[in-house]
């Protein structure tokens, strides 16, 4: 809803620049700054991130104002604690590097960097997110046979879509058409050097990104993308992609851990006790499912691995906010004893 005393025009973030935003509106592309009023005073609206949709005051002739974040249907953040006051990770506990989006590409390179658990966390993160996961392996023209990876894939991935591509050759990219209609809005989600730019590329029909080299002994890369950005395709689809993805934060990641795991919660409910901690308790049912082969090892350790990460990142959260309330509580009291003296 518009603020009753103002009137603006809708817009969408397409780019982060620092303070600066770069907007596409009815009037074409423009720049945008944060209304001080709004962002910083009494309103405390929600800073914007590339794919936000906001209201801003026009300016044809400089920079516009933005005047309210809208609410968002999908998001993805990333940890921001080092270097920052804790009382901005009290009130903010994350930064938002990209929003509203449908679709979550999941890129992971069939060479020498494919990683299942990476791939799990991916699809932790995608599910949470309020995005749906799509899985796309990339560099197929690198392997010989990938049907063993792609099976491996498809098990940790129940009802998730997953293709092999090659930007090089063309191979597969066809089949994601169904993904790019116009309006719909895809984030690219994977390690540097998987090959986002090149599908990029492949997808836009033009070299709009830059394309690094990777090295030959580990197949990674550096990343090429310097800001978050928003790409527009002639399919009228729009990619985003932004730098900093892999920190991506897993705080308060319930619905995306139940999502992603689901063949390993669904034991929980067939164990003897309702408190079982999976451990040495008789009658537990996910030890019985690892003992049958039902259940991998590999499987449940990635479940432990990825639910500690994010209970990690909680308590690390806390412990800050609790050093804040103290802080401030020694600096009150410091200041009562020096005018009581």
């Amino acid at each position: 809803m518009m603020p009753e005393d103002e009137k603006g025009i809708p817009a969408r973030i397409i780019a982060v620049h620092k303070e600066r935003y770069e907007l596409i509106c009815k009037y074409g592309q423009t720049y945008g700054r944060l209304k001080a009023s709004s962002y910083y005073k009494e309103q405390h609206e929600i800073f914007p991130t590339t794919g936000d949709f906001v209201f801003i005051q026009y300016n044809e002739s400089g920079d516009s104002q933005i005047i309210k974040t809208l609410e968002r249907k999908s998001k993805f953040s990333r940890n921001d604690f080092s270097g920052h006051a804790v009382e901005y990770v009290k009130t903010v506990k994350e930064q938002v590097v990209a929003s509203n989006f449908d679709y979550v590409f999941i890129m992971a390179s069939l060479n020498h960097d494919f990683n299942l658990k990476r791939i799990e966390r991916y699809l932790t993160l995608a599910w949470q997110s309020g995005g749906i996961p799509v899985i796309v392996l990339t560099k197929l023209d690198l392997v010989d046979n990938y049907t063993e990876q792609t099976r491996a894939v498809e098990k940790i991935a129940a009802s998730v879509g997953v293709f092999a591509v090659s930007a090089k050759t063309g191979h597969g990219i066809n089949l994601l058409s169904d993904y790019l209609r116009p309006g719909k809005t895809i984030v690219l989600l994977g390690s540097s050097g998987v090959g986002k730019s090149s599908l990029v590329n492949v997808l836009a029909g033009e070299e709009i990104m830059v394309v690094n080299d990777i090295r030959e002994d580990d197949s990674r890369g550096r990343h090429t993308t310097t800001h978050r950005q928003l790409i527009m395709l002639s399919s009228g689809a729009m990619i985003i992609d932004t730098p900093g993805m892999r920190e991506l934060g897993m705080w308060n990641i319930n619905v995306g851990l139940n999502e992603a795991f689901t063949d390993v919660e669904s034991y929980f409910a067939r164990c003897k006790f309702s408190d079982c901690r999976h451990k040495s308790e008789p009658g537990c049912a996910i030890k019985q499912a690892i003992e049958i082969g039902e259940l991998s090892e590999e499987r449940w350790n990635s479940y432990l691995q990825i639910k500690s990460e994010a209970q990690f990142v909680n308590n690390k959260a806390r412990c800050l906010r609790e050093k804040d309330a103290r802080n401030k509580s020694i600096a009150m009291w410091n200041k009562k004893k020096k005018r009581k003296g």
